[in-house]
């Protein structure tokens, strides 16, 4: 397992571990970073209509080893179970959190990320029902919004997350941001 406080000490940094395919782990600071500005957040008019029928319950922090693991079973995957044990335990000392959404009493989708200040660093997200990891990634928008986060960090940048306003920032910009972010006295909870 990575140590918590080595986990924390390199999101303060601006890297992020990953598992390679022969289970080792690297760590990483992509430049150009990626990240979701709070203020600019786009939401796609589909999802708009989507959100007033309240097809999805939405939860925080209720079932974030489902979500991890959901997050790990794709084919081509980042997250072996040293990363899953790893984000456990850094969910058990409160910072890392997971977003939850819910259809008719099942997980319908979710992501998981850690905070550290004003800062959210987004790790994964997946969906068994469409639509659904993209309604907990609004709540998490809105969550954010609501305790005054500054950054929300995605590393890079997808088609999926440019719909949202996802943008790419210079790594150099992005540790200017992360820094005055991290010192910020916000709670996630």
């Amino acid at each position: 397992m990575i140590d918590p406080e080595l986990l924390l000490q390199g999101y303060r940094l601006g890297v992020f571990p990953m598992a390679m395919e022969d289970d080792s782990i690297e760590w990483f600071s992509p430049d150009p970073r990626a990240i979701l500005p709070l203020e600019d957040f786009h939401l796609p008019h589909a999802l708009r209509r989507l959100l007033r029928k309240k097809v999805f319950e939405i939860t925080i922090n209720s079932a974030f080893s489902e979500v991890i693991e959901a997050c790990a079973k794709r084919k081509d995957t980042w997250i072996n179970q040293e990363i899953v044990q790893s984000y456990t335990r850094l969910h058990e000392l409160g910072h890392a959190h997971s977003v939850e959404a819910w259809k008719e009493g099942k997980l319908a989708g979710g992501l998981y990320g850690v905070a550290l200040g004003g800062a959210f660093f987004g790790e994964s997200m997946f969906h068994r029902v469409t639509d659904a990891s993209k309604i907990a990634l609004v709540a998490l928008v809105e969550h954010l919004r609501t305790h005054k986060f500054v950054l929300l960090d995605t590393q890079w940048l997808t088609p999926h997350l440019q719909q949202f306003g996802g943008i790419e920032i210079s790594r150099n910009h992005y540790l200017h941001l992360l820094r005055r972010a991290v010192e910020l006295p916000r709670k996630f909870l």
